[in-house]
């Protein structure tokens, strides 16, 4: 392996001054008007609150739409799975500009976003294409000779798919050993490093348009435990004229606590970031355990660190959505959302428990309850984890994140294997071959239960990093499964319903109560939300708005799922506290809904019934369209054919506001 070095002995090579070029921004800054996203011009009262669109810093704050978690040539799994994207054509991506797909063909999303950051593995950076460029130092170790050449266009078929697999394993371990004992220069490695490293930090400086579109320096922390339980956690940087030399890594420290005390000395000379962990469903019971890295209870030490370096966590994204599994939540109809129940490159099951945010966030309060600082008060974004530079976040377009492996419907399990796949892999790999109905499809990767998925959202005075980073702090973030769900959720003491009357609503709530991410003492009183939610208006109309609600009571953790407000005039229940059907239904033939059901936007003041003032809880709103088809629907239409039978044929596509925790203690 790489030399571990320890973090105080790093201090003198890992800070760099960064300042950008005032010309390197001219592009960025030189937009036309025709550029800029146009402006809903049918906006109505409750739309009014959620768009509040401005030039000038805005008091109430805007919500604005980004990816935190993007993946170009420079990671070495993209490069491996035929990407050549760079990180300058990721952000021209997320402005609004077509690139091309490793398979081969355009892709574009339907409205460009307002920020983005590429989250490149520090691990190997840039060092598989240097390795593939055989004009490179690097390329002429043997190690790099399988990686020749590797995305010429005569090696981007199907044939080249066991070398890219194989192949790259192979690179990576003799690299690492060929590092270790020698017989490859160290320095020539982190100097790849340190140059892709460059080269991000200078396309996000290009990009950065402040007060158009916000781009983040960023970077991709890998590591997993022993037992290949995810610990990954995307590294956001708040500004971008200091950083690091070279990004802090899993060779430097398998322990994520290691990544938190080197950010902890980066901030202490100047240079602010707050890590994500993502796909905790995939850690295998890692992610939220109830001990530290030795196996020590936590403590308030443990507690703080993470929660001064981790305020937020990643709710969803293509491998599947964290919140919840029905396993954790048997009373969640809504729970069985998305599961991706792998441990990340495996074939095994990850555990459950341990593994999702919302019994994270009731643990923590158990712990909190026990007099010790609650270590898992998150708040929630969501990404992509696209590994083609491009976020993949629309069902009816998905184009999933493996490059040439899962570019097309077959490669991603959602259709039968052609005739040519399917001899390869009975040849190759027939593991990987389910015959469903006398058809075979692509299965033992995961793939057919990735996700088109997903999109952070946040609430903030201006599109700049300053604000945006900012809003990242207090947690006033929300995450979507894709579509442009705006939502918004206040706790406080004095409301009363004639606040949703009130044409300065959103100013008053931040003046009477707090928003997403707050804490609210209420010293005995019973708090009132605000629940307001936009629908997409390229997207499909809102079907219901739920509180979920986490508590402990007698010792043991509790949840509770309320529908607050239901579409088309209906009411929940009061004694089950769910909204009646609304008769939204999907054709599965054409993947056609029902129309003029639903609502486009909904507003609502909830208080909740079964509140105890000697019970602290966490409360968190969370958004249902209607059903729409799934992704793997989509594709066997488009291919003519019967969708696969395990597979569900529909979903509903949603959104999360941040908890608010209420602190019923004086």
């Amino acid at each position: 392996m790489l030399r571990i070095t320890t973090i105080a002995s790093m201090l003198t090579t890992l800070l760099v001054g960064c300042s950008g070029d005032s010309s390197l921004s001219e592009q960025a800054n030189s937009w036309s008007s025709a550029d800029e996203k146009k402006a809903n011009t049918q906006l109505q009262p409750v739309m009014d609150l959620l768009d509040l669109s401005s030039p000038a810093p805005n008091p109430d704050r805007n919500a604005y739409f980004g990816d935190l978690h993007v993946h170009t040539e420079y990671s070495f799994d993209a490069y491996s799975f035929g990407t050549t994207a760079t990180p300058y054509d990721a952000y021209r991506y997320a402005r609004g500009e077509p690139i091309v797909h490793p398979s081969g063909f355009e892709i574009q999303l339907r409205e460009p976003l307002d920020f983005y950051a590429v989250t490149d593995h520090a691990m190997f950076l840039g060092l598989v294409k240097e390795a593939a460029d055989t004009s490179t130092e690097f390329s002429k170790y043997p190690v790099a000779e399988p990686m020749h050449n590797l995305n010429a266009p005569d090696n981007m078929g199907i044939f080249s798919f066991p070398l890219r697999v194989g192949g790259f394993g192979k690179f990576i371990r003799d690299t690492l050993a060929g590092i270790q004992d020698g017989t490859i220069d160290e320095t020539m490695a982190t100097d790849i490093t340190r140059r892709a490293w460059l080269d991000t930090i200078d396309a996000a400086e290009q990009f950065n348009a402040p007060g158009k579109f916000t781009t983040f320096v960023a970077y991709e922390y890998t590591s997993t435990s022993d037992d290949r339980g995810n610990l990954h956690r995307n590294v956001i940087f708040r500004d971008s004229d200091k950083l690091p030399a070279v990004p802090f890594s899993r060779f430097n420290s398998q322990n994520p606590e290691g990544l938190w005390d080197w950010m902890d000395i980066m901030r202490a000379q100047g240079i602010e970031s707050l890590a994500i962990p993502h796909n905790s469903n995939a850690s295998n019971g890692q992610m939220f355990k109830l001990e530290d890295w030795a196996g020590n209870p936590l403590d308030d030490a443990y507690a703080e660190q993470r929660m001064r370096n981790e305020p937020l966590v990643e709710m969803t994204q293509v491998k599947g959505t964290s919140e919840t599994h029905p396993l954790l939540s048997p009373n969640d109809e809504w729970a069985d959302f998305e599961i991706y129940d792998l441990r990340v490159g495996t074939t095994l099951p990850s555990q459950p428990d341990g593994s999702y945010v919302r019994q994270a966030l009731k643990n923590g309060l158990a712990i909190n309850a026990r007099g010790v600082t609650n270590p898992f008060q998150f708040g929630f974004v969501a990404g992509s984890d696209s590994h083609v530079a491009a976020n993949t976040d629309d069902e009816s377009t998905y184009f999933s994140k493996a490059g040439i492996f899962d570019g097309k419907p077959d490669g991603r399990g959602s259709v039968p294997v052609s005739l040519l796949y399917g001899a390869i892999l009975r040849v190759m790999s027939p593991g990987n071959l389910k015959e469903i109905d006398g058809r075979d499809y692509l299965n033992g990767s995961g793939f057919e239960t990735w996700s088109a998925s997903g999109v952070a959202g946040v609430w903030a005075e201006e599109n700049t990093r300053e604000a945006i980073y900012d809003a990242f702090r207090r947690k006033e973030t929300f995450a979507t499964t894709g579509p442009r769900i705006k939502v918004r959720f206040f706790a406080g003491t004095t409301f009363d319903d004639s606040i949703l009357e009130d044409g300065q609503m959103i100013s008053r709530a931040y003046a009477l109560g707090v928003p997403m991410g707050g804490e609210l003492s209420t010293h005995g009183a019973t708090p009132g939300f605000i629940v307001l939610a936009s629908g997409d208006p390229r997207g499909t109309p809102l079907q219901r708005m739920q509180v979920i609600k986490g508590y402990v009571k007698d010792g043991e953790a509790v949840e509770k799922i309320y529908d607050v407000a239901c579409s088309d005039g209906l009411a929940p229940d009061p004694d089950t506290h769910r909204c009646p059907d609304n008769g939204a239904k999907v054709n599965l033939a054409d993947c056609s809904i029902t129309e003029g059901v639903g609502d486009s936007q909904m507003l609502t003041m909830w208080k909740d019934p079964d509140h105890d003032p000697e019970v602290e809880a966490f409360y968190y709103a969370r958004v249902m369209e209607n059903p729409t088809c799934r992704w793997s629907t989509w594709d066997a239409i488009r291919e003519g054919v019967e969708p696969r039978p395990d597979l569900k044929k529909t979903i509903q596509e949603r959104a999360w506001s941040s908890p608010i925790w209420v602190k019923n203690r004086s």
